[in-house]
């Protein structure tokens, strides 16, 4: 865990806001690598994968085609379909990835916190910074390309989505009723606080001086606040 946060001047806080401005979202994240160990792609398909999330983050997924994949990768665009039926198996691959990395570390999150409603979604809230620091890639194109799916594979992925979220609401809901959060409607709760992780993907970067252990524990503190 963190210890007490850094005091940070007026200056280096501005200096901090600037360069952020001037070189936007990132592409690897404080795990150091674009995809987590269990993408298992190797080779080619891996090259294309990779270059995939890259060209789906910077352009969006129909923007992208695998006349571009390939060029990127420095192969032809048949020898792509060597290694994918299509673009949209390469976006469905990539977001089952994306949704399954969050499940499991959502779920091992609430395990480890205990029974206290406090901790487990302090914890939460906490693990979901930390994927979204780590991959943060990864998870702007699971969370914005969503919709490009195809219907059995969209279908998959919101019921991954829906799973976490209901298990974030019966957790504000429990603690409400325990008189430890305050009397509001657990969804507004768990969709602030979703909002909050999410967003990481878009701001954070290693160069700005605040590493993972300070911004999960601050947005663990701040969720404290938001329910309280």
């Amino acid at each position: 865990m963190a210890g007490k946060a850094r005091k940070r001047t007026g200056q280096e806080r501005e200096r901090l806001l600037q360069r952020n401005a001037e070189r936007g979202p990132t592409t690897t994240g404080a795990a150091g690598a674009l995809l987590p160990p269990r993408a298992t792609s190797t080779g080619t398909l891996r090259k294309i994968h990779e270059e995939a999330l890259l060209q789906f983050g910077a352009r969006g997924y129909h923007a992208v085609s695998i006349r571009d994949l390939a060029g990127a990768v420095g192969i032809h665009p048949s020898t792509v379909y060597s290694h994918v039926k299509s673009k949209q198996e390469i976006l469905s691959e990539l977001i089952r990835i994306g949704h399954e990395e969050q499940a499991q570390r959502l779920t091992q999150a609430v395990a480890d916190a205990g029974d206290d409603p406090v901790d487990q979604i302090t914890a939460m809230v906490a693990a979901l910074v930390r994927l979204h620091a780590d991959y943060p890639l990864l998870m702007r194109v699971s969370n914005r390309e969503l919709e490009a799916l195809a219907p059995e594979e969209r279908e998959a992925a919101y019921a991954s989505r829906v799973r976490a979220e209901a298990a974030a609401v019966a957790i504000i809901e429990r603690g409400r009723k325990q008189g430890l959060f305050g009397d509001f409607e657990p969804l507004l709760g768990m969709t602030a606080l979703g909002s909050m992780g999410i967003r990481v993907a878009e701001w954070w970067r290693p160069e700005l001086g605040i590493d993972v252990d300070e911004l999960a524990e601050t947005y663990a503190k701040f969720a404290r606040k938001v329910l309280s």
